[in-house]
């Protein structure tokens, strides 16, 4: 008797360590599902996308709960998962406020790591067996 969805839905842990990998590894959580295709573009284009935005000068936002909107830019940054920590402990995305690209580097930045976590609720409701 074939499987039905039902019986390939994972435990809870294993769904949630799938969805931490999926936060680590932009296209991770898909690869262990399985869904090669999807796990390969965005294991491709969401770090380009974040090595752009570092290329345009943009700048990695620090937590500050002063300035709300650094907080969310820096939430939103962090959504990025390992390209994220090895750009800061390499040193990178200090931003040049001066640069004409400053502006389009931050929105690279930012938006890849909104992205990513999208693809982490998308990996979410793959392991659910709700897609």
């Amino acid at each position: 008797m074939p499987a039905t969805t039902a019986d390939r839905v994972p435990s809870a842990p294993l769904t949630y360590l799938i969805c931490a990998l999926a936060l680590a590894i932009p296209g991770g959580g898909h690869l262990w599902l399985g869904r090669r295709q999807k796990g390969l573009i965005f294991l491709v284009t969401l770090p380009l996308m974040f090595a752009v935005g570092l290329w345009l000068e943009g700048r990695l936002f620090p937590f500050s709960l002063t300035e709300p909107l650094v907080a969310l830019a820096a939430f939103a940054d962090v959504g990025m998962g390992l390209p994220y920590v090895v750009a800061k402990v390499l040193g990178g995305g200090g931003g040049r406020v001066v640069a004409i690209t400053y502006e389009y580097g931050n929105t690279f930045l930012i938006v890849a790591g909104l992205l990513n976590m999208l693809v982490v609720l998308d990996v979410f409701d793959v392991a659910q067996g709700r897609k």
